[in-house]
Formats: C-alpha cells, sequence, structure tokens
C-alpha cells in the first residue's frame, strides 16, 4: 500500500469544500505532490483531469486554456458534483498566472463547479505568479522533504540511515547499493533540479558559479560562512549579492539554504554571514564519497551530519510557514539554531561531538535575549531520534 502523506488530509478538506480558492501544492522535487494529489482526487470520486507542464521543452498559455476546457467537459458531465483540474508544474507555462486568473474568473462568474489544483517544484516562481495574478484567489499547501515519521513508518529506516540517506522516498529502494543510490541523487534530483527548475526558469548569468556554491554549500553544510570567504573558495569573479541571490534560488527549489544571524533586528538579521544549511541529508552525502560504516565511522563528518538533519528538520518546519529560524554567534559563544513562532523564542544546540561547550552558548543567549526556552539536542539532552520523530510545532509548543 502506498504511504499517504499527512498533507493528505488537508488538501481532502479543502476539495470537499464549497468552490473557494484555487489550491496550490508546493515543494521540491521528488517528495510526492503529484502522488498526494493523485491519492486525494481517487479518494474522492470527483470526475478529475490531470495534465503536466513537466516536458523538456516549455509550452504556452494555449496549452492550460486546452487542458481547463477538458475540465469544463468533464465537470458538465458529472453534473453538480462539479470536476477537478490538476495542472503539474504550472510554473514552467509562460503566462501561467495570468492565463489561471482569466479561466477561473470565467468558471465564477458562469458558475461553473471546476476546482483546480496547480502543482510546482519552484516556490519562489510559483509565489510570483501568484501574487502577481491571483491575489486572493488561491490557498497554498507546502509539502516539505519527507520527516524521519515519515520515512521509519514507510520504509521502516533506522535513525542512522535517515541522518545518511535523508528523506528521499524514491531512492529509498536503492540504499542497499549505495553507489548506486549516489548516482540517483546526483543524477535524478540534484542536476535534474538545477537544470530544470532553476536555471530553466530562472536568470542565471553564473550558472557554474551556482552549481559550484551549491556544491560547497553541502560540503559546508551547519557552518557559517561568509559571502567573501565563499567567494575566495569558489574562486570567481562575482559578488556578494549575486551569491546571495543564488542561495535563495536554491533554497526556493528545497535544495540549500543558508540561515541569517538572530539579533532581535531584521535589519540587522538580513546583513550577517549566512549559516548553510541543507533541507535534505541526501544532498549531503550523495556528493561525500562515503558510504554509511565510513561516515559514521569519521566522528568529525558524523557530526556536522548530525547537525545537519536537525536543521533540515527546522528549516522544512519554516519553509512550511511553521516558524522563522536563524542561528546566533558572539565571538566564540554560538547557538547552532534559534526558533521564532509568534512571541516563543527558542535556542536550540546540538551536541553532535563538537569541541565547544554547547551549554555556554545556550546560556549566554538566553542572558542577553532574556529568554527561558532553551533545548540541547544530542548526548545529555534530548536524544536525536527522539527531537526527529516529533514536528516541530511540538517543540514550540512544549
Amino acid at each position: 500500500m502506498l504511504y499517504i502523506r499527512p498533507q493528505s488530509a488537508t488538501l481532502a478538506r479543502r476539495l470537499a469544500e464549497p468552490r473557494r480558492f484555487i489550491h496550490v501544492v508546493t515543494g521540491p522535487r521528488q517528495v510526492g505532490k503529484t502522488t498526494l494529489v493523485q491519492q486525494v482526487t481517487e479518494e474522492s470520486g470527483l470526475a478529475t483531469h490531470f495534465a503536466s507542464a513537466d516536458e523538456p521543452t516549455l509550452r504556452g498559455p494555449d496549452w492550460i486554456a486546452q487542458q481547463w476546457e477538458a475540465a469544463r467537459l468533464a465537470a458538465r458531465d458529472a453534473g453538480k458534483r462539479g470536476a477537478v483540474l490538476v495542472l503539474d508544474e504550472v510554473q514552467k507555462i509562460p503566462a501561467w498566472s495570468e492565463t489561471a486568473k482569466r479561466l477561473w474568473d470565467e468558471d465564477t462568474r458562469a458558475k461553473r463547479p471546476v476546482r483546480v489544483v496547480l502543482l510546482g517544484s519552484a516556490p519562489l516562481l510559483i509565489a510570483r505568479g501568484l501574487t502577481e495574478s491571483l491575489a486572493g484567489r488561491f490557498e497554498v499547501l507546502h509539502l516539505p522533504h519527507w520527516s524521519f515519521t515519515e520515512m521509519q513508518a514507510a520504509f521502516r529506516v533506522s535513525p542512522d540511515q535517515y541522518l545518511f540517506y535523508g528523506g528521499y522516498p524514491g531512492a529509498a529502494p536503492l540504499t542497499g547499493e549505495p553507489a548506486r543510490w549516489a548516482r540517483y541523487i546526483m543524477d535524478a534530483l540534484i542536476e535534474t533540479t538545477i537544470s530544470r527548475d532553476v536555471l530553466l526558469l530562472s536568470r542565471v548569468d553564473k550558472p557554474a558559479l551556482l552549481r559550484r556554491l551549491f556544491e560547497l554549500g553541502c560540503r559546508y553544510s551547519g557552518q557559517v560562512l561568509s559571502y567573501t570567504k565563499m567567494l575566495g573558495q569558489l574562486q570567481d569573479a562575482g559578488n556578494t549579492t549575486t551569491l546571495a541571490h543564488y542561495l535563495d534560488l536554491l533554497a526556493g527549489a528545497g535544495m540549500l539554504t543558508g540561515l541569517q544571524k538572530f539579533a532581535g533586528e531584521a535589519v540587522r538579521s538580513r546583513g550577517s554571514s549566512p549559516k548553510l544549511q541543507v533541507l535534505n541529508t541526501a544532498l549531503m552525502t550523495a556528493q561525500s564519497g562515503l558510504t554509511l560504516k565510513q561516515a559514521r565511522a569519521d566522528r568529525e563528518f558524523w557530526g556536522r551530519l548530525t547537525e545537519s538533519a536537525v536543521g533540515a528538520h527546522l528549516a522544512n518546519a519554516a519553509a512550511a510557514g511553521e516558524c522563522d529560524l536563524f542561528y546566533w554567534r558572539d565571538r566564540n559563544r554560538e547557538v547552532d539554531f534559534i526558533v521564532c513562532a509568534g512571541h516563543t523564542v527558542i535556542a536550540i544546540e546540538v551536541k553532535s561531538g563538537r569541541t565547544r561547550d554547547a551549554r555556554l552558548g545556550l546560556a549566554a543567549f538566553a542572558e542577553v535575549f532574556r529568554i527561558r526556552r532553551t533545548l540541547l539536542v544530542g548526548a545529555g539532552g534530548i536524544p536525536v531520534e527522539k527531537f526527529l520523530l516529533r514536528p516541530v510545532a511540538h517543540w514550540i509548543k512544549a
């Protein structure tokens, strides 16, 4: 049986409501967006017309109109229950949002019972189209990378396996062949995402620089690196503004993000050196050349991997809008992650085998910002497995 992600219940509930919004399902590649929508529409019993724009060559706005008309015919035949139109990878269609707005408004005026679900693997591009043309007409459902809880339920992975192989369900059956698994991650996920979700749809003047930045970010995941130092490592004639923009593109594709320093003031936070953070640890390990056994024996690498897994867990919650995520540093005192949700601020330190005293950073941060919520994850604190098994909302409310 197929594993059903928790977000499917949310989408099912929304589709069962009176026609009100366009339902937008976003998230990185290979997290199960298409599968989830197919599961929900099949279970609903509604007539469904599914079409995908995920082709090597871009389609035009007329393609959307053709698919929309097919859904209208299906809705007419279905009577009062209507039909569902599902458009996959819609962000790849030029002027898609303007076309969707026109057709949606036509159906609204004509009272046609056509519900619409749009899927996309490039949240930044989807968001741009939504805000430019579809204001007030849509509702977003974000699908993050698979959590440890989900991978354990679906594939019975151990904590060590999840840390190393990450949360890609499509790659899970290949973990028994490490070289094949790594090749799949690099070819089918990393290269496809960069070439088709980033370079094909966004202006990137230095594609080689973006690729090297991604490789650097995976290698240094869990570490704070100034843009100047990055440029030195990358040996390119780019500038800090370009690197910041490329990090935003990679974050929008669900691959790599740069956490900002928490300073209590947004302006100061935005000007800080970023802490590089992969959003799925598979992106880090597939390029390492190590097996699980070799990685486990390398104490330094395993420590960074553990911290990156905790960071990915938090960063995916932030990408879904559950919280904001930062790091903090003051001279030699540091806290790995600062989680902010409303008025709640939580300092989280991962004790991953590094030499610095984790408790000193937590104590210093709590004194400067006068907060009471601090969590130590790892040896002497909350076990990493237990932390990853709980949703981030649990630790925010605890």
